[in-house]
């Protein structure tokens, strides 16, 4: 049950997934919401913690019973990554991993690689991480330079990457490579790469603007030998046709813990406003701060109908790219929005990073940026019209 707003009920949210939602909700709230302070400081989770993400049943919440999951809709890694977001954890990779990177092994591995992989994957015995942002390479997928070169049973290779999240803890990591260099996007590959492989190297922790508990790491490959049995799909040339059928989930994540995000914002606004007194009375009796919260209220409202309204398509079967778009793109923009009105209510205190709104306003900026730019996004709508 949202606390912002009790009465509100997504259309695809049935009595499975608020069960989930509290479950979540007690979970994080016991072993994430504590621990951020110190993952900050150790620039990333205790890897123990991927297992405990496991026991609670969190990590193959849409995969398939046969492997461990829990054969749920996309609502279900909707509500958890919404709960993440109202738990104030920004350090957790569960959004790459579970949502996102396991879905590619499951969407395109084949039942031998399944097989291998998907136990672990949601037990937390072997950490996802997924290789697309090279240094001179953002958005533009096609123009990735990192090869993966046929060499008898194995694929050699070379290039690195940047920004990864779980770039620390990663077992298994997916890489968007060229198989072909000269065939453009036709030539992009996913192969999924074991880490203990030699030629894999991690770099350097990325000093990040907020997320700081995230592990986030440079990774590079030399000559690095991984069996042709690991590329995933029947052929090469299929990545980046892969991508853009995945990158719709991404977005949807994004946008759901964006709608999270704001909520929190304002509840954290609203109790500091009631608490916190000036000139006497308290911030809350000042019309001015009682109408500024009611409109980001109406702010938040409206970013979780347009979420929602876009997970149910999804749900429904639909991976319009447009809708996915929209939803991050206002989930992205207007929760930035929220969340920066609402460290106005705390004065000085509202930057300090002990207070929680201050660490959603330095990890909201990059809701902006990754899993495609806000310009990205409408470029994508702009093709639907």
């Amino acid at each position: 049950m949202s606390e912002l707003f009790p009465h509100y009920r997504a259309s695809w949210e049935t009595e499975a997934h608020r069960d989930l939602r509290k479950h979540a909700a007690e979970f994080l709230r016991k072993e994430s919401t504590p621990n951020q302070d110190r993952w900050a400081a150790q620039h990333q989770v205790d890897r123990e913690h991927w297992n405990k993400l496991g026991d609670a049943g969190l990590l193959g919440l849409d995969l398939p019973e046969q492997y461990g999951g829990a054969a749920g809709d996309f609502g279900f890694s909707a509500v958890v990554a919404e709960e993440l977001a109202l738990a104030c954890d920004s350090a957790s990779g569960w959004i790459v991993h579970s949502p996102i990177a396991a879905h590619y092994l499951a969407r395109y591995g084949n039942e031998e690689q399944r097989q291998r992989w998907l136990p672990g994957v949601i037990s937390g015995d072997l950490v996802l991480a997924i290789a697309m942002t090279e240094p001179g390479t953002g958005s533009d997928l096609q123009a990735v330079k990192t090869t993966a070169l046929r060499d008898g049973d194995h694929y050699v290779i070379n290039g690195s990457k940047t920004f990864i999240s779980n770039g620390s803890h990663c077992d298994l990591v997916v890489v968007v490579a060229k198989t072909d260099p000269s065939q453009g996007a036709a030539g992009v590959s996913l192969i999924v790469a074991e880490t203990d492989t030699p030629g894999f190297e991690r770099g350097r922790v990325l000093e990040k603007v907020g997320q700081h508990g995230q592990d986030t790491r440079e990774l590079f490959f030399a000559d690095m030998r991984v069996p042709v049995t690991n590329l995933l799909g029947a052929q090469e040339g299929l990545g980046f046709y892969q991508l853009m059928e995945q990158l719709a989930r991404e977005r949807l994540i994004i946008a759901s813990v964006c709608a999270g995000m704001a909520e929190l914002a304002v509840l954290e606004a609203v109790r500091y406003t009631k608490q916190r007194e000036a000139f006497g009375r308290e911030l809350w009796k000042f019309q001015h701060n009682r109408f500024e919260l009611a409109e980001l209220k109406a702010e938040v409202l409206a970013i979780k109908t347009t979420v929602d309204h876009a997970v149910q398509v999804y749900i429904d079967g639909d991976n319009s790219p447009d809708i996915a778009s929209m939803a991050k793109l206002v989930a992205a923009d207007k929760g930035v929005a929220v969340v920066d009105r609402c460290v106005q209510f705390f004065g000085g205190y509202g930057y300090m990073m002990e207070y929680p709104i201050a660490r959603m306003y330095a990890a909201a900026r990059v809701n902006k940026i990754y899993g495609g730019t806000s310009e990205i996004m409408k470029e994508i709508i702009s093709r639907a019209m």
